[in-house]
């Protein structure tokens, strides 16, 4: 996976980004947005990721995260929530989405037959507390203005409730780390 952004310090907490390929709106119903909570869910459990807040757009996420092996935990979200969406795509009978998928995959990955997810992860190290709440901010506030909602707290793909409402969301938070 490359990536133009680099991790200064392993384990260091970052802001992470990733997009599907050409921005195709892929979560567009619960069960792809399920697909990928899946697998952020998994790597949490099962690996070393703490998720601080995060958002799940139709077509990137966002997330504030640590783990001493991110790149990894990344590569892994990405992969396991790829091949489930395939499947979900053919479950579906969605052809068009499909082919897409397969047209826009790199020569290079002679692996596979279609790319959900663009090259990298575009991590950014959190340096300060004002940065932190920065990007919790932006987080938050993308569903409204990408005008899907009116209000951060109408989108459930997101961590906003966790934060204003105390309720927790689709994906359990780590500790806040500025609270």
């Amino acid at each position: 996976m490359r990536s133009r952004y680099k991790i200064v310090v392993s384990g260091n907490t970052c802001f992470v980004t990733s997009s599907a390929v050409k921005w195709i709106n892929i979560f567009t119903s619960e069960k792809y947005f399920k697909i990928l909570t899946e697998a952020i869910k998994y790597n949490q459990q099962n690996k070393d990721l703490e998720v601080f807040a995060y958002v799940i757009m139709k077509n990137h996420f966002h997330l504030l995260c640590r783990s001493e092996k991110l790149k990894n935990i990344i590569s892994s979200i990405k992969s396991y929530s790829a091949k489930g969406i395939i499947q979900q795509l053919k479950d579906d009978k969605n052809v068009k989405t499909l082919k897409v998928f397969e047209e826009n995959k790199l020569p290079f990955k002679e692996d596979r037959q279609y790319q959900i997810w663009q090259e990298g992860f575009h991590p950014e190290e959190i340096v300060s507390e004002k940065m932190y709440y920065q990007k919790l901010e932006y987080i938050h506030s993308n569903p409204v203005k990408a005008e899907y909602v009116d209000d951060i707290l109408k989108w459930e793909y997101s961590s906003a409730k966790d934060y204003i409402e105390g309720k927790e969301g689709l994906i359990k938070l780590d500790l806040n780390l500025y609270s």
